[in-house]
């Protein structure tokens, strides 16, 4: 797990379009008058929250990587109707094998 989400992600999340500057890293100066400010407990639970998240969808990122390119694919695709063949789909199928949606990737 890398922790990539933050204060400024979760404040995002819990207050969408809201006014602030963020100070050191940690010190939250809040302008907005029509939002109020959430507290520290909320902001730490969203963080947890967000994390949790981003950390579900590894393997979908892990995917994305394997994948042929776009161009590639249309390719496969073009040359399995021409020859009644499955290279996409085994193509495809091999990437989603090595990286499970359990995140249990990569499987060899």
């Amino acid at each position: 797990m890398i922790n990539t989400i933050g204060i400024p992600e979760a404040l995002q999340s819990l207050r969408p379009l809201a006014q602030w500057v963020l100070l050191n890293n940690t010190d939250l100066d809040w302008h907005d008058k029509d939002q109020t400010e959430p507290t520290q407990a909320e902001i730490d639970a969203e963080i947890i929250r967000l994390q949790a998240e981003y950390d579900a969808q590894e393997y979908a990122r892990n995917r994305r990587k394997d994948y042929p390119s776009t161009g590639d694919q249309m390719d496969m695709i073009y040359k399995d109707n021409l020859n009644s063949t499955t290279t996409h789909k085994d193509a495809v199928e091999a990437v989603k094998t090595k990286w499970p949606k359990d995140n249990s990737g990569p499987v060899e």
